[in-house]
């Protein structure tokens, strides 16, 4: 199949769009008239600079409310596509998108239709060009590719063929199983776009929701497999209306876009089993066993302050490194890394963000294999000078240009530790506070880049997206969605909010960028884990009383119960007979903090329910002091 993308998927100007694009490896691209229109040069410099580029037009699109007008209207339309004709000449271009019509003048009849559609292919054919049909969802009398398939059928004319577009078919929810039958050398492109389950109309819908395929919840993947039966092998293309996409970076969506259709066509491949010579096949998905640590930069002054706080949460140092200024501290399966180093990467990403998580390394079945998938889904590999006895481990640009390392049990990477850290004992350390593993990362970032990173993690690793939630801050609403494996020894939450009065848009203003906004751990007793922090010297995030009265009414649980919960500062949360608690820390800087739950019963979830109370706790604990009245 051939790819290609169109120009409206994108920000900016019509030549800013065309640069994002050949700069993702595009060949084909889709122009939308309202680009062209808006763009100050000729058609002929448009035509130039896409060659100059390495790309070619696929498709001038769209042409509105053609097929069953009444005169003088017909006339004029006939009119109005010589005109368009004449634009695609000039741009180099065969093949014009003719959406169903959607005019509350146009007449209904499917041989009505057929007749202006032949006439449109015949005007067409005289010039070199193509027509294609596409139904729109919302379309006045046809809003169904079955019935722009009959069209077209009727239309008899080798000019004019037919345009399946995956939102206006999924949407509907329309049987796919007509797919199959329609000749492959009849269907002239097929746009691709994918979106979240909505209840709205569909025009709404498709013009601020689309996303690309593996951001959303349509079932993309039977429209395809419905596809490859006809062993299609034509144009392939992404058409997304989006407004976050409008808002971000072209060259990051034209990426993404790239990135989501070799995605899409590696798992085509994967569940049919047949050979797609346009995309190389990828290694697998790599299993995710774990985090295996996490690493933060911090310059040398604070770096004091900040392991009293780990020590106090219980952890121990148990390495210092061979030739850096970097320290091992542990708990349970926990390892944090402390890198005070002033050059390389921690260095410069501490100047940017101050103290920070600046990388994390995954536990993966196979690193290389990791890697290798990485750079064919276009993302970014990492590499800087490694001194004498230290391991190069392959890594990736992650959230905010940080760093995602991929370890495995094969050496050297499994004797990281023994090769690049002297153990120390740590006479000074608090006492453990039965910290278990990490049991998820939250990470902050730009409204705009969400469905970004949210492609990068389900594309990269083997996990799987929970729906997205809206969650109640006192500054505004946060959207957040999880990526995890299926057993949870890796749960990553991606938060973003559009109103920059939240905690999440705090975060990222003062970070300078998206980041590391919190980290939860696992403990086996949070009520001895309460305890142990107490002793150790941390303060708790304090949460509210009301909150627990009304918890008792809730739940209905044991005043003793409440009581242990409201003395230790625990939130709860229960589906089914599962159980969930959680306890925060206050902001570390005014930056990242830490939580630690516990999990009962299979608990899935992360205490949702609990997030305004929390969200509202911290906006009042990290509020400054009212000055004294004279």
């Amino acid at each position: 199949m051939q790819t290609a993308i169109a120009t409206v998927c994108l920000s900016g100007s019509l030549d800013e769009k065309l640069e994002a694009i050949a700069g993702a490896g595009f060949k084909g691209v889709e122009i939308f008239d309202t680009d062209l229109l808006s763009f100050s040069g000729t058609t002929a410099d448009v035509r130039s600079m896409i060659s100059d580029l390495g790309l070619s037009v696929v498709t001038f699109q769209p042409f509105r409310d053609f097929e069953g007008m009444p005169e003088p209207q017909r006339t004029r339309n006939f009119a109005r596509a010589e005109r368009k004709f004449d634009v695609m000449q000039q741009l180099g271009c065969d093949l014009l998108l003719v959406c169903s019509n959607v005019s509350p003048e146009s007449l209904g009849g499917i041989d009505r239709a057929a007749a202006d559609l032949h006439e449109l292919g015949e005007r067409a054919a005289k010039r070199g060009l193509r027509i294609g049909f596409e139904a729109l969802a919302w379309g006045r009398h046809i809003n169904d590719y079955r019935d722009a398939w009959e069209v077209v059928r009727r239309a008899d004319h080798p000019a004019v063929g037919l345009i399946l577009d995956t939102f206006h078919i999924l949407a509907r929810g329309t049987d796919l199983r007509a797919i199959r039958s329609i000749p492959r050398d009849r269907i002239f492109l097929v746009q691709v776009a994918d979106a979240p389950r909505l209840e709205m109309d569909y025009l709404s819908w498709s013009r601020h929701f689309r996303c690309l395929p593996g951001q959303g919840e349509l079932p993309l993947m039977d429209f395809m497999e419905a596809l490859q039966a006809t062993n299609f092998d034509g144009l392939l293309s992404l058409e997304i209306f989006n407004d976050q996409f409008r808002a971000g970076s072209a060259r990051m969506v034209a990426t993404d876009g790239q990135r989501s259709l070799i995605y899409m066509l590696d798992q085509l491949r994967q569940r049919t089993a047949i050979p797609i010579a346009s995309i190389p096949e990828l290694p697998s998905r790599p299993q995710c066993r774990g985090v295996e640590f996490i690493e933060f930069a911090i310059e040398e002054g604070t770096a004091p302050f900040f392991e009293r706080l780990l020590s106090s949460l219980g952890f121990r140092k148990s390495g210092v490194h061979k030739s850096k200024s970097v320290t091992r501290w542990r708990q349970g399966g926990i390892n944090l890394v402390v890198n005070t180093e002033k050059e390389g990467f921690a260095h410069s990403f501490n100047i940017t963000h101050g103290t920070s998580v600046c990388a994390f390394g995954l536990k993966v079945d196979d690193a290389a294999s990791a890697l290798d998938r990485a750079r064919a889904l276009r993302d970014r590999p990492f590499r800087q000078p490694v001194g004498v006895g230290e391991l190069e481990i392959p890594a990736v640009r992650g959230v905010g240009g940080s760093l995602i390392y991929f370890l495995d049990d094969k050496k050297p990477l499994a004797d990281v530790w023994d090769i690049e850290f002297e153990p120390v004992a740590d006479a000074d350390a608090a006492g453990d506070a039965g910290l278990l593993a990490v049991d998820h990362i939250s990470q902050s970032m730009h409204y705009e880049e969400m469905l970004s990173w949210l492609l990068f993690y389900t594309s990269l690793l083997d996990v799987t997206k929970t729906p997205g939630q809206d969650v109640i801050d006192p500054g505004g609403i946060v959207r957040s969605q999880v990526v995890q494996t299926g057993d949870g020894s890796l749960r990553i939450v991606l938060n973003a909010s559009q109103s920059s009065r939240t905690l999440s848009s705090r975060f990222v203003e003062e970070f300078f960028g998206s980041g590391v906004q919190h980290i939860a751990f696992a403990t086996r007793d949070i009520f001895a884990t309460a305890a142990q922090l107490r002793s150790n010297g941390i303060q708790l995030l304090p949460i509210p009383e009301n909150y627990y009265d009304d918890l008792e009414a809730k739940w209905d649980l044991p005043a003793e119960e409440i009581a242990r919960l409201k003395a230790n500062n625990i939130l709860y949360d229960r589906e089914g007979s599962a159980e969930y608690f959680q306890i925060y820390t206050p902001n570390f800087e005014n930056t990242f903090f830490f939580e630690i739950v516990e999990r009962r019963g299979g608990y899935a979830g992360f205490g949702a329910v609990n997030a305004p109370i929390r969200l509202a706790a911290q906006a009042r604990f990290a509020r400054p002091p009212e000055m004294p009245r004279r």
